[in-house]
């Protein structure tokens, strides 16, 4: 089993004082060792309207091919369909899909919604070749305000 290394960045480094040619290598050393901790780690940002990468690394194609994933946020305010304009075949797939919505009392809740008493009153998501399907149970838990679907995939390479 081979591990794959983790951004730590060590917190100390000894410089040589009396070589500048050490002290190069050294410098060199840290900068790499700083910009591979910094852009391995995974990026915080949500956006709606463009696709942000998110720094997760995977590697479900053997061996050190590395592929990273891309994120986008879809802000909604009634249940149906959004179009997502993600090309699905030509992606390696979903890693992600998730959401939260709120109803017009302000409370918020999880995508998909899930209600412990009754089938009838949850709320779906599909992701299809075009769009986010919304599904509100037949009960219809409650009327949405507003809410976000969060898609996270794979880039193909």
């Amino acid at each position: 089993m081979t591990l794959q290394g983790s951004p730590y960045l060590r917190n100390q480094r000894d410089f040589p004082d009396d070589n500048a040619k050490l002290l190069a290598v050294q410098v060199d050393k840290a900068y790499i060792e700083i910009a591979n901790a910094v852009n391995s780690r995974i990026i915080g940002t949500f956006a709606p309207n463009f696709s942000i990468v998110t720094g997760e690394s995977w590697y479900l194609k053997g061996g050190s091919q590395k592929q990273q994933t891309l994120r986008q946020v879809y802000p909604f305010s009634v249940a149906g369909s959004i179009a997502h304009g993600i090309t699905v075949s030509s992606i390696s797939g979903f890693t992600a899909i998730y959401g939260t919505v709120s109803d017009t009392s302000g409370n918020w809740y999880p995508l998909p919604y899930v209600d412990s008493t009754s089938a009838a009153n949850q709320i779906s998501l599909q992701i299809t070749a075009t769009n986010i399907v919304i599904t509100q149970g037949a009960g219809a838990p409650f009327t949405i305000a507003s809410g976000f679907v969060v898609l996270e995939w794979l880039s193909a390479s």
